[in-house]
Formats: structure tokens, sequence, C-alpha cells
């Protein structure tokens, strides 16, 4: 059996996560979780002070030949070693992960649905849309306690790249979504209608 890819898109901060993990924890499938932050590229050229300045939030700084390559071999059940990204250095880190092909491939990130190849694969595409100020609180305290980033960094990022290029890129592509979850991980009826989704289309794929 095909395993069916689900991609969840939204702005930083959206939910993604949240939502992600409540699926998952309702299906009666085994999952395996692919996040894009784990295929930006490895800048590894320039200094830390560069990297800083590089637009993490423009579609060019991710890999996306990799991730589709990572898609479809997943899709073919074969495994495939994931890469790590160190957030503290905006490096790629040396070792990878290993993740095992599963029945549901549960992917997210905030430009995942610019891609058209990613769009592609995706056989359910959600996008998570949440109140800007409830995005920006959640991405400063998730910076500055995960990620050990300072304020004053957060907010010129916010304001320099994020807040523009999730206007230019991550709410244009709402419209490729087939189901849009408001308010995030609270919404429990639109998580509910979801996963009814995709267990009635486990359900329908061929033995």
């Amino acid at each position: 059996m095909k395993p069916l890819i689900i991609g969840i898109a939204g702005g930083t901060g959206s939910g993604k996560s949240t939502v992600a993990k409540r699926i998952a924890e309702a299906l009666p499938a085994s999952v395996a979780f692919i996040d894009m932050d784990a295929y930006y590229r490895n800048f590894a050229h320039l200094t830390l002070d560069e990297r800083r300045k590089v637009n993490w939030d423009h579609p060019d700084a991710f890999d996306m030949d990799l991730m589709v390559t990572h898609l479809d071999q997943l899709g073919a059940r074969v495994p495939i070693d994931k890469p790590i990204y160190d957030f503290v250095r905006h490096l790629r880190a040396e070792e990878s992960k290993t993740v095992a092909p599963a029945d549901v491939i549960v992917v997210d990130g905030i430009l995942l649905f610019v891609d058209e190849r990613v769009r592609d694969r995706c056989d359910v595409k959600v996008f998570v849309d949440t109140d800007a100020d409830e995005r920006l609180i959640r991405r400063i305290r998730r910076d500055m306690k995960v990620r050990g980033r300072p304020l004053e960094e957060i907010l010129t990022q916010y304001l320099t790249t994020v807040q523009p290029m999730h206007l230019q890129f991550v709410e244009p592509s709402k419209r490729y979504a087939d189901l849009i979850v408001p308010r995030g991980g609270h919404n429990k009826v639109a998580i509910d209608l979801i996963i009814a989704t995709i267990v009635r289309q486990l359900q329908e794929q061929p033995t």
C-alpha cells in the first residue's frame, strides 16, 4: 500500500506541529514525520554573522530537491536519512536521523505548498491559520527558549524577513489547501474532520 502523505503548512508559530501531533495520535496507522525546517540549505561557507543575515523564510533557503527525493523514497517505502539542522549555529549537523517508512507521512513547513512538486506529492493539504499576533508571541517564546536567540535578533528577523515572506509566499499558498484550520491546534472540530478524511482515504487505499 502506498503511504498517504499529509502536508501541513502555515505561518511560523501557527500551531502546525500541534495539529500534526494530534492527527498522528488519532490515526489507526503507523506515522512518520518530516519537518521542512530540517531541509535548510547548508551555508557552511558563510561566517556565523553572515548566516544570521540569510533570509531563512525565502523558498531559496530550502533544499527542495532533497526533500522531494526523500518524499519519493518514503512513498516507495524506502527509509531515509533526514538532515538535522542546528538553529543556534545556522548549520546542518553532521549527523542525520533515519526515518522508517510508514502508512502515513506527515510533512509540515511554512513554505510547504509553495513548491509545486511537494504539493503534487501531498494527498491531503492542510493550512493552519492563526492570528499574526499570536504567531509572533509563540515565535518569540520558542526562539528564546529552544534556539537561544536574544529578543532583539528575533524581532529584527521577524520585521525584515519573516513577516514580508509570510505575506509574499506563505499566505498566498493557502489557496492550495484542501482544508484550512482556523485557530491552530485548538480547533478540535477542524482537526477531527481532517482525521476523518485521512481515515477514509486509508480505508479506500488498495491493499
